[in-house]
């Protein structure tokens, strides 16, 4: 018995606005039904006693702690810009709004 129909997929695509040819709901039909096949099969294997985990083996993140570090003066970031507008990079108007 298949688990999506015909109609099913092509309720679905008028749902997704997608225009499908006949050939094409029947293609897809039988797609979707492995692929429901193969989610039902997954839903067999998990057990409530495994916990749900998004990898297989468990990730730490390793950071580097927090250091001060002297960085640049606003005179020193703004040296090599093109232009500058009240000790702040000028960059060109892209919205055209007022200012």
């Amino acid at each position: 018995m298949s688990a999506i129909t015909r109609d099913e997929v092509a309720h679905l695509a008028r749902l997704s606005r997608l225009a499908l040819a006949d050939e094409e709901l029947d293609h897809f039909a039988a797609q979707l039904d492995v692929i429901i096949g193969a989610v039902a099969r997954v839903a067999e294997v998990a057990a409530d006693d495994i916990p749900p985990s998004s990898h297989a083996l468990p990730l730490t993140n390793v950071y580097r702690p927090d250091e001060v570090r002297p960085g640049l003066t606003p005179k020193e970031a703004l040296a090599a810009a093109p232009a500058v507008e009240d000790d702040r990079f000028r960059v060109p108007r892209i919205l055209g709004e007022e200012a």
